[in-house]
């Protein structure tokens, strides 16, 4: 009898399980695989007459494009910083909060704010209101102090850098409430015995602090890796990928090549190299994490 119930249970789970798989399916896994399809023809919509199949040409084209090199390198700079700057400074502002006894709630919500927002928004908000030029928050800050006026986003240095700000602002709180909450789950005996035991403040976030948060700052960096990586919205609205291409990430890269320059054979090879690459991080730091 409980033989028959339990295979009534894994039917019924089955059955519920498989229609969220087939949506998963045809949402994710066919458009992916027809991306790769696609990255192996020559599609070009100014010159359909040329189209075919083009077997390796197109990644073979890759390395011969310096372009791609160029969003490579922005691309790699970008998450990089990105990541390192939102770990950093949530677990700073997380260990901060934990010094509060009061109006903790308060600071969870503020949060909450810059993430809710759409991407677009976000770069829209920073290209208007902050980093406009001669009437943008950061602007006048800068004129206040004396540093003069800058063209935030018009200059290739300024922009890369300032797109690193838009999105670090947007994303430090994800890692910020993420801390909190697993800084908040650490035993207080723990460090009590190390008071105890006369260990400073240093010592006690390096020795005990840090290892115990390990697990939470690698799905942490796994996360906003991912997310850094297919960054997109942000960077549109705010430079669109300029001035020129110094701020063009392979995302944009490959809107760029799809969508305006109408060669959707090569951007599809553009947009699949970005796909293994987050795919080939995303299974270093899981296997780094399961290994330790």
């Amino acid at each position: 009898m409980s033989c028959a119930i339990r295979g009534g249970e894994r039917r019924f789970a089955l059955a519920l399980f498989l229609p969220a798989l087939l949506l998963l399916v045809i949402t994710t896994a066919l458009p992916l695989i027809y991306l790769v399809w696609t990255s192996f023809l020559r599609i070009d919509l100014s010159m359909p007459w040329l189209g075919g199949f083009a077997g390796l040409d197109n990644y073979q084209k890759l390395g011969n494009d310096p372009r791609f090199w160029n969003s490579l390198g922005l691309t790699l700079i970008y998450t990089g910083t990105t990541v390192v700057l939102q770990v950093v400074l949530g677990l700073s502002l997380a260990l901060l909060v934990m010094q509060v006894k009061r109006g903790q709630a308060m600071l969870r919500i503020a949060a909450i704010l810059p993430i809710v927002l759409a991407p677009v928004v976000a770069g829209l908000f920073w290209r208007s209101l902050v980093l406009a030029p001669d009437f943008g928050i950061l602007d006048f800050i800068t004129r206040w102090l004396g540093l003069g006026s800058y063209n935030w986003l018009g200059e290739p240095r300024l922009a890369l850098a300032s797109v690193i700000a838009i999105h670090t602002w947007q994303w430090t709180p994800f890692a910020f409430l993420v801390l909190l909450a697993s800084l908040a789950a650490l035993p207080p005996d723990i460090y009590e015995a190390a008071r105890l035991d006369r260990a400073n403040a240093w010592q006690r976030f390096w020795h005990i602090t840090l290892p115990m948060l390990r697990p939470a700052i690698v799905i942490v960096v796994i996360l906003r890796m991912v997310t850094a990586l297919s960054a997109f919205a942000a960077i549109f609205a705010a430079t669109g990928g300029g001035p020129g291409s110094a701020t063009e990430i392979l995302n944009l890269y490959a809107y760029r090549l799809s969508f305006t320059e109408l060669s959707v054979g090569y951007g599809a090879a553009v947009a699949t190299v970005l796909l293994a690459v987050t795919l080939a991080v995303a299974f270093l730091l899981f296997s780094f994490r399961r290994k330790k």
